[in-house]
């Protein structure tokens, strides 16, 4: 007959994994806020991050993993388990909107749409399933030390995520917290650092309760208390990272082309070569900015005259232009790029996008099979090198991104190596139609408000149907245009000079401090826990 205590046992993991199931999927809501028509909740705005949310539901999984080492009959096999529900609900909904890409614009059935994303969720939260099955075998009961060792674990369970495999790192801890206290560490620590930390937080908070005796427990408190509000006090008294370059007038253009039609002939390229067009004519401040593929067709494609004309138009005065637009051509290959029109140049700027998307810009091996399930212009695109020119203008220097690009703020720092040739301003042009009215909109926001954060920069976003806005430097949102809308944004920019510590450290050393971090910690724990044996 079972006792009391193996029937509670032999209850809970029913109980544990619908609580992994909840945390997680509270993770990923933390990052922004859904839309839910009709209704809402006080003191959480549409879109905005929820910085104590994301705290609460990682501390909820940590506590799920203190219950794995401290009860006699669990193991880590059961860390792993709850480890890897709280990841892919987590996941699944972070980035569900590829289920509209796939489904809605690629014509892929809504099942293997659905399995597709669930796929996808599940084998990238074996990152952290590993990172919590490693955490209940290796940890002590000892709370600072275990904390330390969570933090470290979900450091190297982000850095996977964001790195192999060219990397997916969207719906990142750090994301969450672009409006709460640990946002203040972006400048020194960046997005891997400030999930980390939040990792230590949530673990520490989990031992609260039962740390025992009292000092542990007291030191904890202090401790992560220390963490949530010195870097706002010192912020107050530090002077600023960054200096101002002076100001830009800007117009950011928002055609809300219809995805199912912006690549057809007969709607959404006339109308896009129209619309665009007019507008670059009409802008008059000093730089005007067309997002990605705003131009859908090779400059050779065009009708006859159109690119010529577009070129006269700033080849003199006082303006200058960013457009989106395809390049290359059959014997060279063709790339995703941007080109800049100023007066006086010789030929015009360019940059080409280096970070891919898969499936979207190229298709990983033995993985034709699944592109041509879907109905969507899918090619292989070639890459742009690392650390491209600046585009020079009105007494700034903007480095370009094309859409997710501004993800991976590790490739961004590479043009902060040398600070006299550093951006001043950083702009994103994007098309996230692909998406629908999915949160991918808002969440790409987070994460330009983020980059914001890590270099002390103002970001320009330019989008086709939305969020095209205007961010300062501190990642406060000066301007936007309703979503889902065609219209013309007009404001101004102030640029920033100098070099935060992230920029400095990552753009020469990259993320291996925190790699060598990450598992010097590993490898502590693993001798202590040989010794324990």
């Amino acid at each position: 007959m079972n006792t009391p205590q193996q029937r509670i046992l032999s209850s809970q993991p029913i109980l544990n994994i619908v609580l992994a199931l909840a945390a997680g999927s509270l993770h990923a809501l933390s990052m922004a806020w859904p839309r839910f028509p009709g209704w809402s909740i006080p003191g959480f705005a549409v879109g905005q991050s929820v910085w104590w949310l994301e705290l609460v539901s990682l501390a909820t999984l940590a506590w799920l993993l203190r219950q794995c080492v401290r009860q006699p009959l669990a193991n880590w096999r059961a860390g792993l388990l709850y480890g890897g529900l709280f990841a892919c609900a987590w996941l699944t909904l972070a980035f569900g909107w590829t289920f509209v890409a796939m489904h809605t614009y690629g014509g892929l059935p809504a099942v293997p749409s659905a399995l597709a994303v669930l796929a996808l969720a599940a084998f990238l939260a074996s990152y952290y399933a590993a990172a919590c099955g490693a955490f209940v075998y290796l940890a002590p009961l000892r709370p600072g030390f275990s904390a330390a060792l969570f933090s470290a674990l979900w450091l190297l369970a982000e850095l996977a995520r964001g790195v192999w495999l060219t990397g997916f790192g969207w719906g990142a801890t750090a994301y969450a917290h672009t409006d709460g206290p640990l946002a203040h560490y972006a400048p020194w620590l960046g997005a891997y650092g400030v999930g980390a930390l939040a990792a230590w937080l949530a673990m520490a908070l989990a031992q609260l309760p039962a740390s025992r005796p009292w000092p542990p427990r007291q030191a904890l408190l202090v401790s992560a208390l220390l963490v949530l509000s010195v870097p706002a006090i010192a912020r107050l008294v530090m002077p600023d990272l960054t200096q101002s370059s002076g100001r830009l007038m800007v117009t950011l253009l928002q055609g809300n082309i219809p995805q199912d039609e912006k690549f057809e002939t007969g709607s959404g390229i006339p109308l896009a070569l129209q619309w665009y067009g007019e507008q670059l004519q009409k802008a008059n401040t000093t730089l005007v900015v067309a997002p990605e593929t705003a131009l859908p067709l090779l400059p050779h494609q065009l009708p006859a005259g159109y690119w010529a004309t577009l070129q006269d138009r700033f080849a003199s005065g006082t303006q200058a232009a960013l457009i989106g637009i395809p390049l290359g051509n059959f014997e060279e290959g063709y790339t995703n790029s941007v080109v800049g029109l100023r007066p006086g140049a010789e030929r015009p700027w360019r940059y080409d996008k280096h970070h891919l998307v898969p499936f979207g810009e190229f298709i990983p091996p033995w993985f034709k099979w699944f592109t041509e399930l879907m109905n969507i212009p899918l090619g292989d695109f070639m890459r742009g090198g690392l650390g491209q020119p600046t585009f020079q203008w009105g007494g700034q220097r903007l480095a370009a991104n094309i859409c997710y690009e501004d993800l991976f703020g590790e490739e961004l720092a590479h043009q902060f190596h040398d600070a006299n040739q550093a951006p001043t301003i950083l702009v994103n042009l994007s098309n996230l139609a692909w998406f629908g009215g999915s949160l991918a909109m808002d969440q790409h926001l987070q994460i330009a408000r983020w980059r914001a954060l890590e270099f002390n920069r103002p970001f320009l976003l330019s989008t086709n149907t939305g969020v095209t806005a205007i961010v300062d430097h501190q990642a406060r949102v000066l301007q936007t245009l309703p979503r889902d809308t065609r219209g013309v944004l007009v404001g101004e920019v102030e640029g920033r000079t100098g070099i935060t510590p992230y920029a400095w450290w990552v753009s020469r050393l990259g993320l291996w401090p925190y790699w060598l971090a990450g598992l010097a910690m590993v490898l502590v724990s693993w001798r202590w826990h040989l010794r324990k044996r």
